[in-house]
Parts: structure tokens; sequence; C-alpha cells
């Protein structure tokens, strides 16, 4: 019987300049170094596009100690890996002394959000999100650094955990977390992705009733388009 899948969360620390405290999902910016690995590959995707999982890859080894993406790859070899970029070595360079062999399909296009206009944001993110099963045989670990930890559970339970103070999220990663409660498997969740087109998702300011909501479009799969303002949480 198919059971709601677990999805992978950080808590990050309280002193990051960006969404201190808030569970998010691992992640972070795409640098240069991802930008030559993604074009040293062979790979008919968009160059922004393949950065972008090369650096999806990256930070999930070093914020939970998980190899997505990389093929034939065990638990001890990641740990190497994050280990390394811990010390501050480029990706591309681990990769070549493990061998490793990265596979850009098995990260599917899930959303990819950025800040309204209105909003006047500090850090102006541009963050595409991908769903991917996580690798047999190795255990998520926190980093202690950005992170102070993590946690395995279904989007519904993170929402009710949320929703009873036991956690923080912020309006992107609810939205991302009710469509993604909607599904009782991984391949329910991945047949969903592929049957919507991933646009940039920037949210607007509506007044209903006299409130003022925060919405984002209705044709992208999110089973909840917009929340009152009074309510959101951002980062």
């Amino acid at each position: 019987m198919d059971a709601p899948p677990d999805l992978l969360m950080v808590e990050r620390s309280s002193s990051m300049a960006f969404a201190p405290g808030a569970l998010v999902f691992p992640g972070g910016a795409v640098d240069a170094d991802d930008r030559a690995i993604a074009g040293s590959l062979s790979h008919d995707l968009e160059a922004d596009d393949a950065a972008a999982r090369i650096a999806a890859i990256r930070e999930t080894i070093e914020e939970a100690g998980i190899g997505v993406g990389i093929s034939s790859m065990d638990a001890a070899m990641v740990l190497r890996l994050r280990d390394g970029l811990h010390d501050g070595k480029s990706f591309s360079n681990l990769l070549a002394r493990h061998d490793a062999i990265i596979d850009l399909s098995v990260l599917t296009p899930f959303a990819r959000w950025h800040p309204a206009p209105f909003d006047r944001a500090t850090r102006v993110f541009d963050a595409r999100f991908y769903i991917a099963r996580a690798p047999g045989g190795q255990v998520a670990s926190v980093d202690t650094t950005e992170n102070i930890r993590l946690l395995w559970k279904s989007a519904s339970e993170i929402i009710a955990r949320c929703d009873q103070g036991e956690g923080r999220i912020i309006f992107p990663t609810r939205r991302n977390l009710e469509r993604l409660a909607q599904f009782s498997s991984f391949a329910q969740a991945l047949d969903h992705a592929g049957t919507f087109p991933v646009e940039k998702i920037r949210p607007w300011h509506e007044e209903r009733d006299g409130e003022q909501y925060l919405c984002i479009p209705d044709h992208l799969g999110y089973p909840i388009t917009s929340e009152p303002i009074r309510h959101v949480r951002r980062g």
C-alpha cells in the first residue's frame, strides 16, 4: 500500500541572514563551478537549468550528506565529498578525484519562485525546486553550520507541526508543501510534476472583501493559491 513520501527538510540556523530558523528544502546559490560542471556534461537542458541541478546536488551533499544524482556512489564516498566541500575544495575537482558520474535526469523540475517587484527584497532569488528520490544506503545528517537539524516527514506532517508552533515555514515553502501533500506516493508526485509547466512564480497583492491577500497563479498545480497578508511568513 502506498504511503505519502517523506520529505527531507533542514532547519536553518537563527544566525542566517535569510529565513533564520525556518524549515527549508536543502539548496543554495549556483556558483561558477556549478556552471562549469554543467557545461562539461552532455545533456539537452537549458544552461541555467543544468547549473541549478548541479547546485542542488552539491548543496544536498553539503547540507544533508545525501548524494542525489551521483551514480555508483556509496555513503562513505558521499561523506568524503562533503568533507572536501566543507574544506573549500571545488565540486568539480572532488567529482574528478572520485570518478563520480553526475546524472542530471534524476532531478525533476517542480517549481520556480521569484520575488515580486513590490517586495523590494534585499536578496533577490530565482529559486528552482526539483524532486528526486533519495539514494538507498545513505543516511542524512545535519551539517551543524548553516542548519541545526533535519527531519524526514510527510508534507502534511510538516505543515501540521508548523501550525502547532513546532517549526516555521515561509510562504513559498508552505505552498510547495501543500502541493506535495496531495500525493500518496513518490510516483504520483513525479507524474504531477510532469503535468504542469514550470513558470516563474511571482506573488502579487490582491484585495478581497477589504483584506489584503498574497496570491499566486492558479494553473500551476497548487491547491491553495492565496493567503491573507497578515498570516504570511517571509524570509
